[in-house]
């Protein structure tokens, strides 16, 4: 009966009519809290505040006539999954990290994908269930109103103008930003960084998608999927692979490309397509925005087109509109008490803060047309610390969502949805304990008195933060563990979907170091200013040579700008105290080096020159 459950592909819920969302008429001149978004972060966090009796706006600063933002906007509705580490294979239900609030809604919805209609009405409901909260969509602008005493800066509320052209300032003692894009705690002066700029590359950031809609997808249709081959399939709401469609070449591929396909279902016999990567766009840039839609909107029939012929399963589909938003991955990253790194997720470590636990795949999706993107790793279990949540600079400012402090590799993870909503929740807590004891948040974050309350309410109140048993990958056993969390730092390596793909004991090649060299020189470019590629000169096809240490040496050295040559460069960075003897002894074969040993000499430079140490 269970594995017929499990099997069970078909749909029969209704499509639901939207409810009409209806905004506050009279604003209060004051909250407890003020709620900046209306995504599942922001929808999150103001019924968590409101539960503990605060008084909340739920503001939103787009043209929006439901909530639910990026889910129901966005059309984003196949859910990346925080999934705890062990499954239960006597259940048909999944289990997840974190549950409270978002296990709430989830268990309203239809499955790991689901109808529009049904998240936004779902939304709206548990809204206004809440008397505490008042709800302003559509307003103009919103600002911060942000009060200075001394050296210390601290937000007192929100400028506003409604929808109506009507200005109020409105005054809370707390302010919880769940915009995408982190604009409040911009505008407040909070400082962050954009895209890869931590990893040297400001310019880059993960593409964005707009995602369509096919129709004509009955229940035969649906179960046709299951017969693709190639990795693909099914369950009740959702599908994934295709991956013919990666072939598709579209008509500017400079700016626009298909991925494998996430197909979400809905209850009206369409499905919503999430594949599309649209490159070269600044997601704050209202004008690029604008282009990006209407790139997507011309795209997505010619990608239609494409699948109905490439697959038989989709021959009769039909092309029936594109999302009203677009799904951004990727802006700001907010520097906050603390900035989860790549090492915290590749190591699964917990926090003696952390209100919210991660485990999604850390999926860097396309920057561009060439690359191809990658997953960097596959964690367990990660925590993520309430000091993440805590902007610099300004008192009395929470951020959640994906553009809390997070650097950007970590951020593949973080940015999920689920996970976000676990922060919202945290975040609604934090509101009521701080007040209660007189504290700003970063005084509540330092207190780890404070914090062991704020984890014993949030477990009250549905969350589960208790720290799963697994057993540690293989790759945090390996001599070369500390050279890995480095090389994942410097995005010199990624594990793919098991963490197969990390290859420590694998052949280093020569061409391939001049590669890393090239990526630690964009990291650390004030260190390293010669050209990788010119320590390759006389070695043919330097791409299938072994990588010995005296390659290395001399590669590094080149890099950075060390005039020596090829024999006198290992003992030109042994006298330097770049390379050290305890790294060097470890070397099985120095003419020929693994993946590995190349990571922990790498680490060595960086460390002993730089003065980075990735730990």
């Amino acid at each position: 009966m269970l594995y017929k459950k499990k099997g069970d592909t078909r749909n029969s819920h209704p499509r639901q009519a939207l409810i009409k969302v209806e905004s506050v008429e009279v604003l209060k001149p004051s909250y407890d809290v003020i709620v900046a978004g209306t995504d599942p972060e922001g929808i999150v966090a103001a019924l968590s505040a409101a539960r503990n009796g605060l008084s909340v706006l739920l503001t939103d600063g787009r043209e929006r006539d439901i909530v639910g933002g990026l889910m129901t906007m966005g059309w984003l509705n196949s859910l990346d999954l925080n999934y705890a580490p062990e499954q239960s294979k006597l259940s048909d239900k999944h289990q997840f990290l974190n549950k409270g609030i978002f296990q709430e809604w989830y268990d309203q919805i239809e499955g790991t994908s689901f109808d529009t209609h049904t998240a936004a009405n779902v939304f709206y409901r548990m809204l206004l269930a809440e008397p505490n909260v008042d709800l302003l969509l559509k307003v103009q602008s919103m600002a911060p109103i942000v009060e200075r005493s001394g050296e210390s800066k601290r937000i007192t509320g929100l400028s506003l103008v409604t929808s109506e052209g009507i200005a109020k300032q409105v005054k809370a003692a707390a302010v919880i930003d769940a915009t995408q894009d982190g604009d409040i705690a911009a505008a407040a002066g909070v400082p962050y960084t954009i895209g890869r700029a931590d990893v040297g590359r400001p310019d880059a950031q993960m593409a964005v998608t707009l995602v369509f809609r096919l129709s004509g997808v009955t229940q035969e249709v649906w179960d046709s999927f299951a017969t693709v081959g190639d990795g693909t399939g099914i369950d009740k709401m959702s599908a994934w692979g295709f991956m013919a469609a990666r072939d598709y070449v579209s008509s500017n591929p400079d700016r626009v490309g298909i991925r494998a396909l996430n197909i979400g279902r809905e209850n009206d016999e369409t499905v919503l397509i999430n594949a599309m990567h649209i490159f070269d766009i600044d997601p704050l840039d209202p004008a690029s925005v604008q282009e990006a839609l209407e790139i997507g909107s011309k795209e997505a029939p010619l990608i239609t087109d494409y699948l109905r012929k490439t697959f038989k399963q989709l021959a009769n589909v039909e092309f029936a509109g594109t999302a009203p938003e677009l799904y951004v991955r990727e802006t700001r990253h907010i520097h906050g008490e603390y900035r989860l790194s790549a090492v915290d997720v590749v190591d699964n470590r917990d926090f003696w803060d952390a209100v919210a636990y991660g485990s999604y795949r850390v999926d860097m999706q396309r920057i561009n047309s060439v690359d191809r993107g990658a997953i960097i790793v596959a964690p367990k279990q990660y925590g993520v610390p309430f000091r993440s949540l805590v902007p610099l600079e300004i008192d009395q400012l929470l951020v959640v969502g994906r553009a809390a402090s997070f650097d950007s590799i970590p951020h593949g993870s973080a940015r999920v949805i689920p996970l976000g909503m676990a922060t919202g929740q945290a975040a609604g807590e934090a509101v009521k304990l701080a007040a209660e004891k007189g504290m700003t948040f970063r005084e509540l974050s330092k207190s780890e008195g404070a914090i062991a309350e704020l984890r014993d309410r949030l477990t009250e109140k549905g969350m589960d933060l208790t720290w799963a048993s697994f057993k540690q990958p293989d790759y945090t056993k390996h001599k070369h563990y500390k050279g890995l969390l480095a090389a994942v730092s410097m995005l010199l390596t990624f594990g793919g979907d098991f963490n197969e793909a990390f290859q420590l004991d694998a052949e280093a090649k020569a061409g391939h170091f001049s590669n890393s060299m090239l990526m630690v020189k964009t990291i650390h470019s004030d260190f390293f200013s010669g050209n990788p590629y010119a320590a390759l000169e006389g070695l043919e096809e330097p791409g299938q040579v072994p990588l010995t240490l005296e390659q290395l040496a001399y590669t590094a050295a080149v890099t950075a700008g060390v005039e020596v040559n090829r024999d006198s460069a290992l003992d030109e960075l042994k006298k330097r105290g770049w390379l050290t003897e305890e790294t060097i002894g470890s070397i099985a074969n120095p003419n020929n080096l693994t993946y590995g040993e190349t990571f922990s000499l790498v680490r060595d430079i960086v460390q002993y020159y730089v003065g980075v140490v990735y730990e």
